[in-house]
């Protein structure tokens, strides 16, 4: 009986060993993506803000002294630019 049951507790030593493994090892592969996750959300935002800005031109081309791109709000403080999220056709 002590023999099963020390054999059980190695059995179970060694899972746990394996678990925290593989646990260290999902962390570390998240770090390492986190920039090219990180980049590619950039470069998306980018794509989106230079097609907006190419939307915003086309409705507003007949309205006269409309600059595109240009804030709305009246004031100099820094207002960030808001992200609206139009589906895309198919």
């Amino acid at each position: 009986l002590g023999a099963i049951s020390a054999y059980g507790f190695y059995r179970v030593g060694q899972a746990n060993l394996e678990k925290r493994e593989l646990h260290r090892e999902n962390l570390w592969s998240r770090i390492h993506l986190i920039p090219l996750l990180t980049a590619e959300l950039d470069r998306d935002t980018y794509r989106r803000n230079r097609a907006a800005l190419v939307r915003e031109a086309e409705i507003m081309k007949d309205v006269p002294g409309w600059k595109v791109g240009e804030s709305v709000y009246n004031t100099k403080r820094y207002v960030g630019p808001t992200q609206i999220v139009v589906p895309e056709p198919n």
